[in-house]
């Protein structure tokens, strides 16, 4: 596995000098901020990142207002309590995408948030604390406790949401094993501590962030 600074080369090399790549890399909220965003908000990102899923995000992006007054600004002790009259008139809302597994689930994670603010005060002190060196353990936590939150729809909400983190997208996949820290595309519970592992290790060597780390090797291949 190289060292961090020989990929970052790559990438700048890729992307016209180490000005050029900088410019193209974001960086993480603090936990301050984070702690700002209220419950609500957090739903709204999760319902947002599934109904991305496999569909045109620019449509999704249209429609989100009618998203945010259909689900009633997506307050999560609201939404957990709709019952079915509520799930009747959402399959019918022209203003969403009329989708009635990924409008469940936002009921369901609408007391899975829930249910994060009654255990600690607010969803947003569990996602602004999470220690960054067990990513994938946050990962693995939206997966079992979530619905839909699997796979990068988790990831890409809580980059959305300015949490610290990786994307397994195609590129950063590509870099991974080009570094022989996996072989293929994560799915074990084994393969994914080895991509933390070598997240924290590259984390060590430059004191970037795991979300600047990530487009660094995104970009040292696409």
């Amino acid at each position: 596995m190289r060292a961090f600074d020989e990929i970052y080369e790559i990438a700048a090399g890729r992307k016209g000098g180490a000005a050029g790549l900088e410019k193209l890399l974001s960086k993480p909220k603090d936990a301050a901020a984070l702690c700002a965003i209220s419950d609500d908000r957090w739903l709204s990102m999760m319902a947002k990142c599934i109904f991305n899923a496999g569909f045109n995000w620019r449509v999704v992006d249209a429609k989100w207002p009618g998203f945010e007054e259909a689900f009633e600004g997506f307050a999560p002790r609201r939404v957990a309590m709709y019952a079915d009259d509520d799930f009747d008139r959402l399959v019918q809302d022209e203003r969403i995408v009329r989708h009635g597994g990924k409008i469940r689930a936002v009921q369901e994670n609408a007391a899975f948030v829930a249910d994060l603010a009654r255990e600690h005060g607010c969803a947003a002190e569990v996602f602004a604390h999470w220690p960054r060196e067990e990513y994938v353990d946050l990962l693995a936590m939206l997966k079992s406790r979530g619905s839909r939150l699997g796979g990068n729809t988790g990831q890409y909400f809580l980059r959305f949401m300015g949490c610290d983190s990786f994307i397994l997208s195609k590129d950063v996949v590509g870099r991974l094993v080009a570094e022989n820290v996996i072989d293929k595309p994560p799915t074990s519970k084994s393969s994914m501590r080895a991509v933390q592992g070598a997240f924290n290790t590259w984390s060590n060597q430059c004191g970037r962030s795991l979300t600047e780390i990530s487009g660094v090797l995104a970009r040292s291949i696409g």
